[in-house]
């Protein structure tokens, strides 16, 4: 059974003076469901409007004029008094102890960092690959005693790779995964990387992005179990992460095994064909399609196909025969919004739909 809140539900921003930050003011502006009332960032801003104290860095839109006004207020309870639903783009570094005394004073935080994204009982969620997922809300809340939550969305490049990679699973079983990343620099934040070690470059290192890639996956391509908790889904994923010179969009190139040969067909046929749970409930940042597959031989390419479905589509191409593991394509992800802001407030949108916020 689904639900939809009668009023707005006011929700606050953590770090908002950042890239990630923006892009959920932008994104919150206008939400039905949801009223941007808080902005949060370092306490040395001291009651500042949000204008003052910050540069809207996002192309093609300008800092909103109701996000200008408020003043930019602590990472704390006190601060964020009445707030009910926190959406956190707060670096790793400092993450951990801001959210975690938010959920313990009974706030639903939706957190970009990778602190959680691991833990026996928080949700690592895709609403269209694991919405079931979220029943391990429940056991959290019991386990840690408190009346708020924590939920992560995954590292901004797991994400594409696992919305293009749960219709085979569902339809055909995976068994291996290659899969090689050409990252944008706003994946790096601002001020990022200095122009002088990107530009005419590219840098075949992220630090811990293989990594995250290669155990996300599991998680959010496995069960859950109420009593049991989550269980990893048995197959093998490597990674190699690079870091290119495009300002947004992550382009993923994969190789997979799948446990029974199919023809190519029926390959695009599963990613075409493929309505998950957050398409049905008509979730409003949810788009009309979560896949899309263009059949151009040059497809996709960042600068054309990052921002399909406002930024929330994974867009696919180029599938073909691999001759080592089966079947090989390219993928792309806008990596600040579907991979970051966009993801996160659509999980909170679920949540909220099965009443669990």
């Amino acid at each position: 059974m689904s639900t939809y809140p009668q009023t707005r539900i006011p929700v606050a921003v953590l770090g908002a003076t950042g890239m990630v930050g923006q892009r959920f003011i932008e994104l919150l502006q206008d939400h039905p469901w949801f009223e941007l009332v808080a902005l949060a960032a370092s306490e040395r801003h001291g009651g500042r409007p949000y204008r003052e104290v910050t540069s809207w860095r996002l192309s093609g839109s300008e800092m909103p004029a109701s996000a200008a006004a408020l003043p930019v207020v602590a990472c704390t309870p006190d601060a964020l008094s009445g707030i009910k639903i926190a959406f956190s783009a707060l670096p790793g570094e400092i993450a951990g102890d801001i959210e975690l005394a938010l959920a313990q004073a009974g706030v639903a935080v939706f957190s970009n960092a990778k602190n959680y994204r691991m833990e026996h009982d928080v949700p690592l969620l895709i609403p269209e690959v694991n919405a079931d997922h979220i029943s391990a809300i429940v056991q959290q809340r019991k386990e840690r005693n408190w009346s708020g939550c924590i939920v992560t969305n995954a590292n901004c490049c797991a994400t594409p790779l696992v919305m293009a990679l749960k219709p085979l699973q569902q339809a055909f079983g995976l068994r291996k995964v290659l899969v090689t990343t050409m990252q944008a620099i706003s994946g790096a934040g601002y001020p990022g990387l200095p122009s002088y070690d990107i530009l005419d470059n590219v840098i075949p290192y992220i630090g811990g992005e293989e990594e995250k890639l290669e155990i996300e996956t599991l998680k959010m391509l496995g069960s859950w179990q109420e009593g049991r908790g989550f269980t990893d889904a048995p197959l093998v994923v490597s990674a190699h992460c690079n870091r290119v010179a495009t300002r947004e969009g992550h382009l993923e190139c994969a190789s997979i095994e799948l446990e029974r040969d199919v023809p190519p067909e029926e390959v695009i046929a599963a990613w075409e064909n493929y309505v998950p749970e957050s398409q049905q409930l008509k979730l409003p940042s949810a788009p009309e399609r979560a896949l899309v597959y263009r059949t151009e031989q040059d497809r996709p390419q960042t600068l054309r196909d990052r921002d399909a479905g406002h930024g929330m589509t994974v867009t696919l191409g180029r599938l073909r025969r691999c001759p080592i593991l089966g079947y090989k394509f390219v993928m792309l992800g806008h990596n600040t919004i579907r991979g970051a802001a966009g993801g996160s407030v659509l999980n909170a949108e679920l949540c909220v739909s099965k009443g669990l916020v």
